[in-house]
């Protein structure tokens, strides 16, 4: 079977956490895993594991803030295929924790260089390869901290999180998602949230200090979902692992 013929997904940030695990199942699918790593040692290493547990990679070197390396990215996607069936927007960035009376705007953009900037940049660049394939699928990876439903309730770990920066990056990612959705509805466009926010359980990653109660392969389960989702299957829908998340 050659890469045109089986199913082909672009992970940003893969070399690591929820992307490298999204990667990793998605892999043992039969799928072609385009592995993007801003850090090429690391994504080589990422992608060799890969590929030693018999997955078909492909390492990607990309960094979502950057036109040229999106431009270098899908130039070198285009080598192995003609089509890409879903892009999964991992890449994020926390950012320091800044009380919102100290937050600057460039603290604020920075974030949003990556969590915001980063998915549409990388899904502008990659649509035509999307709109190439059957029944394409954008999986944008957001958080619990994106939900005004979430950040307003007092019972939530995140109302007690006092930042500006990642809760309105999130928050931001989530609209510009669902209006992708209305605009291409050819193209399914979906939000999941890696955590549990009903049970108020967040995946152990390198973002908290591996501090969350869910594991990592836990927290892929809402991305996998909507990735091999089929042709009937939603858009614009924002869920975790247990189901919906409230906007």
């Amino acid at each position: 079977m050659t890469n045109s013929e089986q199913t082909s997904v672009l992970i940003t940030g893969g070399n690591k956490g929820l992307g490298f695990e999204a990667a990793r199942r998605l892999g043992e699918q039969g799928w072609t895993i385009f592995l993007g790593s801003r850090d090429v040692g690391r994504g080589r290493e990422a992608a060799d594991k890969l590929t030693d547990g018999g997955a078909s990679v492909v390492m990607v070197p990309l960094d979502v803030t950057s036109d040229e390396s999106v431009t270098g990215a899908v130039r070198l996607v285009r080598e192995h295929t003609d089509r890409l069936d879903v892009l999964i927007n991992n890449a994020g960035a926390t950012g320091n924790v800044v009380a919102p009376a100290d937050a600057t705007v460039d603290e604020i953009h920075s974030v949003y260089h990556t969590n915001v900037y980063g998915p549409i940049r990388v899904t502008r660049a990659f649509l035509p390869l999307l709109q190439a394939a059957d029944h394409p699928r954008v999986v944008m990876v957001s958080s619990g901290g994106g939900s005004f439903a979430v950040v307003t309730d007092p019972e939530q770990p995140f109302s007690k999180i006092h930042e500006l920066a990642y809760s309105s990056s999130k928050a931001a990612l989530n609209m510009i998602t669902v209006r992708y959705a209305q605009a291409l509805p050819k193209i399914k466009f979906n939000i999941v949230a890696p955590g549990e926010i009903a049970n108020r359980k967040s995946v152990a990653t390198d973002m908290n200090n591996h501090t969350g109660e869910l594991t990592v392969t836990e927290g892929t389960d809402s991305i996998v979902e909507l990735a091999m989702s089929d042709a009937d299957g939603p858009t614009g829908i924002f869920i975790d692992r247990l189901g919906p998340v409230a906007w």
